[in-house]
């Protein structure tokens, strides 16, 4: 996931003399909906469709809308465009900047939509429901909508070495499961696909009534063990590239080498904080929460007054990883005040309630490592292991 603008980085004063040309895309797989709304056409909105993939045509209908506003003997108005953040990626938006066009990237789940059971939904209404969005995010509007802070080139492509890692080892699991699965049908239950002897007990191994493997069976694992060997090796490749990454990194940021200072962060955790989080600028700890998906949502209602739990609205693979560090840290921190905290507060609950205090555990050390990097700020108790 990606780290959102709230709509305070704006005028405070809401603005009503906007004259702009407002633009939403609806992208798709095999056309673009261009929705417009010009000044002097009140609330008439023109749609036109643009082949996808079509940035030529799609820069040249931009240009045809301030020429026909401009033929009415108007000043040339500006153009201002919003997209969804989805599978694009960013490349559209960075192009519409390159050519000096207005471009706002949005979170589609922060847009306001109608609450019945039975709603429409086109892409011709979505189209008129983001220039709406558009007009009252210009106007200055408080928490209209949520705006995507879209990377940089260097910074979308740094994250990538951490996120290749994590699908790769999904596959080694994989691999390492279905061998010991096909194995287990036939009796077998102590072969370990991920051991260094992988390949030599394969050749003795019998099934439970004493036979030989089968000689199909036997090829299928031989088939299975390339792919998971394929897999680790490079799994190893990518692990030497994320420390010459972090070794390089140390000349432009210090981030890296502060985080595997602290004892119980590695080269792996430290790398996925540095590329999905902490590059990035937060206003305050509501923010690096909210990032990461661990926000509380309360429901309150007249006298009802629950909690939902925390959002899941943010970075996934960072939520992912900080439940497994907030584990890890209280084994190597058990002294800090992190960790007393939780200790404390299971205690109280009689043991239970580890779950939920783990995810509270979470947020308080991704808040904590934030302070530590921006501000110096060390974790009280922690161990800081010698540079």
């Amino acid at each position: 996931m990606l780290s959102r603008v709230d709509n305070t980085e704006t005028e405070t004063s809401i603005r009503t003399d906007l004259r702009a040309i407002f633009v939403s895309l609806e992208l798709s797989r095999t056309t673009w909906l261009v929705t417009s709304l010009s000044p002097g056409t009140r609330e008439k909105m023109s749609k036109h469709s643009v082949s996808a993939g079509d940035i030529g045509g799609l820069l040249a209908r931009l240009r045809s809308l301030q020429e026909r506003v401009r033929a009415r003997g108007k000043q040339l108005p500006p153009l201002v465009v919003i997209q969804e953040a989805g599978l694009e990626g960013f490349w559209i938006h960075r192009v519409l900047i390159e050519n000096g066009i207005e471009s706002h990237v949005v979170d589609p789940a922060s847009v306001a939509t109608s609450r019945r059971r039975r709603r429409a939904k086109t892409d011709k209404l979505d189209g008129d429901t983001l220039v709406r969005t558009l007009l009252a995010y210009k106007r200055g509007e408080p928490r209209v909508c949520a705006m995507v802070r879209p990377p940089t080139p260097e910074e979308e492509d740094r994250r990538r070495l951490s996120r290749e890692r994590r699908v790769l080892l999904k596959e080694r699991v994989q691999h390492s499961n279905r061998i010991k699965g096909l194995l287990f049908g036939q009796g077998v239950t102590e072969y370990e696909p991920l051991g260094r002897d992988r390949r030599q007990r394969l050749v003795g191994l019998q099934t439970g009534d004493g036979r030989l493997l089968p000689p199909h069976l036997k090829a299928q694992i031989d088939r299975e063990l390339d792919r998971l060997e394929m897999a680790i090796e490079q799994i190893k490749a990518i692990e030497a590239e994320l420390r010459h990454a972090i070794v390089a990194a140390d000349t432009v940021t210090p981030v890296p080498r502060m985080l595997i200072e602290l004892k119980g962060i590695g080269n792996e955790f430290a790398t996925v904080l540095w590329t999905e989080c902490l590059y990035r600028r937060f206003d305050n700890r509501r923010q690096v929460a909210a990032y990461a998906g661990l926000a509380p949502t309360p429901w309150q209602s007249g006298s009802i007054d629950r909690e939902q739990g925390v959002s899941k609205a943010g970075n996934p693979r960072l939520r992912a990883m900080l439940l497994q560090l907030a584990w890890l840290w209280l084994r190597h921190q058990p002294e800090s005040a992190l960790s007393q905290w939780f200790q404390d507060r299971v205690k109280a609950n009689g043991g239970r309630l580890k779950k939920p205090t783990i995810v509270a555990l979470a947020r308080k050390l991704l808040v904590a490592l934030w302070k530590y990097v921006t501000s110096g700020v060390v974790i009280e108790g922690a161990i800081v292991r010698a540079a």
